[in-house]
């Protein structure tokens, strides 16, 4: 088994970083693992939903630092890509979430964290800067706030994390895979091709004017409606039973 650990089941993807000796730090490997995976996810019709993991009881501690950061594809490439799908990434997060790892995380729409799970951009301490921290984190939570933690490198905690939104929520120990197994099937019931068009436009409309927002919205809207899965979803509806989804 390589360093990614990636399958489909029940039209859920479950992409799990498998370097558990490493505490599933990110190699040149990992990521060209991490990123035909999400081509897949992007390209594959039968991925409704996405699981983002690390194996073991570490989520990932971030860049390899025994190797440089070098080769393809690069670090910013792999944000970009995960940043251009549109079907439902959850986080499932335990133990250490450090610098590339966080990256990942925030790439994510939800995010589980087990209790023990902590977070943090490091950088500061080892001379180097961060992708994530600045372009990422800077945008989720009050400004000064990450500066504090981009600044000292000191780590924030899964109650921390919840505090400041960061995470959807917090479960026991080891719990975070059962917790966003759930969370998948219950979008995975939903009409696949409405949940994407839901994130993409909350994610396309986040920076525009509340009237181009409006406008945009309701294009899709009209262009959703005349799909298959609107129409069987107003048929079951009035039909009183449960639909059916084709995602066309």
């Amino acid at each position: 088994m390589g360093p990614v650990d990636y399958r489909v089941e029940d039209r859920i993807a479950y992409l799990v970083m498998n370097r558990p000796e490493k505490k599933n730090a990110i190699n040149r490997s990992m990521r060209e693992g991490l990123y035909a995976a999400l081509r897949d996810i992007r390209d594959n019709p039968d991925v409704w939903v996405a699981i983002l993991s690390g194996a073991g009881n570490t989520f990932s501690t971030g860049h390899d630092l025994s190797e440089p950061l070098s080769g393809s594809p690069t670090v910013d490439e792999l944000y970009e890509l995960q940043n251009a799908i549109f079907k439902p990434f959850i986080a499932a997060i335990n133990g250490a979430c450090l610098a590339q790892g966080c990256g990942l995380a925030l790439g994510c729409d939800i995010r589980i964290a087990g209790e023990e799970a902590f977070f943090g951009w490091p950088q500061v301490k080892r001379g180097i800067c961060s992708v994530s921290g600045p372009t990422l984190l800077a945008r989720k939570i009050p400004l000064n706030v990450a500066m504090e933690y981009l600044l000292t490198g000191e780590f924030m905690s899964a109650q921390q994390a919840l505090d400041l939104r960061l995470v959807n929520r917090v479960v026991p120990a080891n719990d975070a895979g059962d917790a966003a197994r759930q969370m998948a099937r219950k979008i995975v019931g939903n009409a696949p091709l409405a949940v994407r068009a839901m994130k993409e436009t909350t994610l396309r409309t986040l920076s525009m004017r509340p009237d181009d927002a409006y406008r945009y919205a309701t294009y899709v809207l009209k262009e959703l409606e005349q799909t298959e899965d609107a129409q069987e979803g107003m048929r079951a509806f009035l039909e009183k039973r449960a639909p059916v989804w084709r995602g066309r």
